[in-house]
């Protein structure tokens, strides 16, 4: 019997559930072996090598290397074990929730230090909040990609 899950009427939200945990188990293992140089190392002379020894889903070695930590959490990342990526390619926290939002660093940080995101319009899926995934990615940086392509 499958559970309730409420929480998944959430706008941008994947709450790290049990179901998640088993999804993204292995893509969890590798961001902690980044905990060691010598993988470190490993992973950034041939980032592709090094996730092939790990039995993720191709899907998972694609957002690693393209950096998607929104795909990544999708497939079962956590973030506290992603932020492993982040420190191995020299990026703070606050970059990469940024790059998550598509917000540059600095409005990632001013609208955080305003209070964050409102509720308003953000309580569940459907409203017109800027956490919905109609408005999403949002920011200076999600437009300058955008137009880039």
């Amino acid at each position: 019997m499958a559970l309730d899950k409420p929480y998944k009427d959430v706008p941008g939200t994947t709450i790290f559930d049990a179901e998640q945990s088993r999804l993204g188990y292995h893509l969890n293992q590798f961001c902690m072996s980044l905990m060691k140089a010598e993988n470190r190392a490993r992973f950034k002379a041939n980032e592709r090598a090094y996730l092939d020894e790990w039995p993720m889903t191709e899907e998972q070695k694609q957002a690693v290397l393209a950096r998607d930590l929104n795909r990544c959490i999708a497939a079962g990342g956590n973030i506290y074990f992603l932020a492993k990526i982040g420190a191995t390619d020299g990026k703070s926290f606050q970059q990469m929730a940024g790059s998550m939002t598509g917000m540059t660093e600095d409005e990632y940080r001013a609208m955080m230090v305003a209070g964050g995101r409102s509720p308003d319009g953000n309580r569940v899926v459907g409203e017109d909040g800027d956490a919905q995934a109609h408005r999403q990615p949002q920011g200076r940086a999600a437009q300058t990609h955008q137009g880039a392509a």
